[in-house]
């Protein structure tokens, strides 16, 4: 945020003066923080830049007077900001009162608010694409911990300068009206708050408001960025009244250029009826495939992490990954299962790495259906391994229900474990920032590791479980696959280590945050121990159920953890500028 000028100085509401007054004096704020620029003003307080002297760092202060409803609001956005932890909501971190003012210190973020960048013209689609990815993943966090945001608003999102974190392409500021779960209302039943032009209809009506106004909220955010138009906004506040509630006309119609299923996507998100919007995460599944698709003409935001691909490439380059990782997969299929392949295996890869690219979804499945026809029917027939085959490639598109450029991801799992290097794979699947991601494919990790062992016939972590059928005894009888291999590792409980992979991505995040370094070290450090005793001692209480109680190379595993979840925490981003 920039100090405003002079001009914009000129006139001031009576409660401004009376705060600029009070804060004047060169003395400390609340004995600690020095004010410097107004950074700006509104119904409910000022804002300044200020200087933190008990820590030496600068800090953003609301000050807001004494009267009406501000120091209620401000004692709400303070419970409700205390809840939160995340790159894209701006940190509050201090509150109290001093001399009849309210005071709210929070994190100083240079940059532009939205609205101010898309007056300028300075936004391109995909930055828009990274600024909601990075909202819906704040606002998912918020609703899990008990707080509706109630009046999500270009106004209200701050693009920074410089991203602190691989995450903060936006912040979401100002929840001094937001709803917090298990607190009296801040209003009662048949009151309004929020912001006219971008509340839900429900909203408006003064009803109780769930999250799927913020959703809605969002997801005209985007519209208006994508269109260049609110098209709830009319020229007075009565006018704009009539138009809430309405079904507001297909973005397709103001940018047809556009992906399809994005348009299609925010277009359910701000339908009238709350049952009928979905959810936060289907909004979200839809901006990261969009994501890739868009253009970046004149983009000023470093790339999102949820573009797909490994974070430190740039995006054209991370588009290459999910193609060529499935077509590598198809190699390996043809290759290591069957002496004589029907089709070159190279041929296969090359045409499966093109089906990928083009429709991630269908190519992914079309070339999962053509390997193991290939398998079953060619001249050394491996019906068996191709049913095998099958139950890992169909588990991906039942957990990953969108995220079709992922899906390719659990097949690292066995890849390390060939390598010895099995347990890293939760520190891959733990980057990906949403948390439902996360949960999946840690565990979808656990399910490829567990089938390919007796498939390579060896272990990659725990080895095949006692009764397992042999390859060359389950490769010309698939009837006995569900029965003699897939059955026997059901039961052993190997699969438990879906769970532990699972859970071990899902947490990453909060172990290794992408702050500093040193402390991230030592997080990583803890993480990558505690994921490794888990394991061990999940196979210590397996014992003989296993094929071996002693996780293969359960310490080579923790350490290649532990560096690869540094690593991708701190991997550079280039900027857009950058080759």
């Amino acid at each position: 945020m920039q100090p405003e000028g002079a001009a914009s100085r000129a006139w001031k509401p009576a409660h401004v003066q009376a705060t600029e007054e009070l804060v004047a004096d060169p003395g400390l704020a609340m004995g600690r923080y020095r004010l410097g620029a107004r950074l700006g003003a509104g119904g409910f307080g000022t804002v300044y830049a200020a200087r933190d002297e008990r820590l030496g760092r600068p800090v953003a202060v609301k000050v807001i007077p004494a009267g009406g409803a501000a120091p209620e609001r401000a004692q709400r956005e303070a419970r409700a900001v205390a809840r939160l932890d995340h790159d894209a909501i701006v940190a509050l971190f201090d509150a109290g009162e001093e001399d009849g003012c309210r005071y709210l210190v929070s994190e100083l973020v240079e940059g532009r608010t939205l609205a101010q960048l898309e007056a300028a013209g300075e936004l391109s689609d995909r930055d828009v694409l990274r600024i909601g990815l990075a909202l819906a993943d704040a606002l998912d966090h918020a609703h899990e911990r008990g707080v509706i945001h109630r009046d999500v608003k270009p106004q209200n999102v701050i693009v920074p300068d410089s991203a602190s974190s691989r995450r903060g392409a936006a912040k979401l500021t100002d929840f001094g009206v937001a709803h917090l779960a298990g607190e009296d209302a801040l209003t009662h039943t048949g009151d309004v708050v929020g912001t006219l032009a971008y509340m839900a209809p429900e909203q408006a009506g003064g009803l109780p408001v769930d999250e799927r106004a913020d959703l809605y909220a969002l997801a005209l955010v985007l519209y208006e960025a994508l269109a260049g138009a609110n098209p709830v906004a009319a020229g007075s506040p009565s006018a704009t009244a009539r138009r809430i509630g309405t079904v507001l006309p297909p973005l397709a119609r103001h940018r047809g250029d556009l992906p399809a299923e994005l348009c299609a996507a925010i277009d359910r998100a701000v339908l009238p009826a709350a049952e009928r919007r979905g959810e936060l995460d289907d909004l979200f599944d839809a901006l990261a495939d969009a994501l890739p698709d868009v253009a970046d003409d004149g983009g000023r935001i470093a790339p999102h992490p949820l573009e797909r691909g490994i974070p430190a490439l740039p995006p054209a380059v991370g588009r290459l990954v999910a193609p060529a990782a499935a077509g590598a997969l198809a190699w390996a299929a043809l290759a290591g299962l069957t002496p004589e392949p029907a089709v070159p295996p190279v041929f296969v890869a090359t045409a499966t790495a093109a089906l990928v690219a083009l429709l991630p979804r269908v190519g992914w499945l079309l070339a999962a259906l053509a390997v193991a026809l290939l398998l079953a029917l060619g001249p050394v027939p491996r019906p068996g391994a191709a049913v095998l085959l099958l139950a890992l490639a169909a588990a991906p598109p039942l957990l990953l229900r969108a995220d079709g450029r992922a899906w390719s991801l659990p097949a690292f799992a066995p890849a390390l474990g060939l390598l010895g290097l099995a347990g890293a794979y939760p520190a891959l699947a733990g980057r990906v920032p949403r948390w439902s991601a996360r949960l999946a494919l840690g565990a979808l990790g656990a399910w490829w590791v567990v089938l390919a062992e007796p498939l390579v016939a060896r272990a990659l972590v725990f080895g095949p479980a006692p009764g397992t059928a042999d390859r060359p005894s389950f490769d010309g009888a698939p009837g006995i696959v569900a029965g003699d291999v897939i059955a026997p590792a059901a039961t052993s409980g190997a699969l438990l280590l879906a769970a532990v992979w699972g859970i071990a991505a899902l947490v990453a995040p909060w172990f290794v945050r992408g702050r500093s370094l040193a402390f991230d070290a030592v997080g990583a450090t803890i993480w990558a121990a505690g994921l490794a005793g888990t394991t061990a001692a999940l196979g210590g209480w397996l014992g003989d159920r296993v094929g071996q109680a002693a996780p293969h190379g359960l310490l080579a595993g923790a350490v290649a953890a532990a560096a690869v979840a540094l690593a991708l925490a701190h991997a550079r981003l280039p900027a857009p500028d950058e080759p």
